[in-house]
């Protein structure tokens, strides 16, 4: 591990990581879900209640 070290000394002292990096990718990922959740509930929930309409011979 020394070895590593020495041969990588900034790549192993530097442990903050890129956050704002990450901070950005949670925010558009949550953003893209509430887009396709807006989008496709109606539909996946028509599709539910149809399913389940058969399976209970309504």
């Amino acid at each position: 591990m020394n070895t590593l070290r020495r041969r990588f000394p900034v790549r192993w002292s530097d442990e903050r990581g890129d956050v704002p990096g990450w901070v950005l990718i949670t925010l558009m990922t949550a953003g893209l879900v509430m887009i396709i959740w807006g989008l496709a509930g109606p539909a996946l929930s028509g599709v539910f209640q149809q399913a389940i309409d058969r399976v209970s011979g309504m």
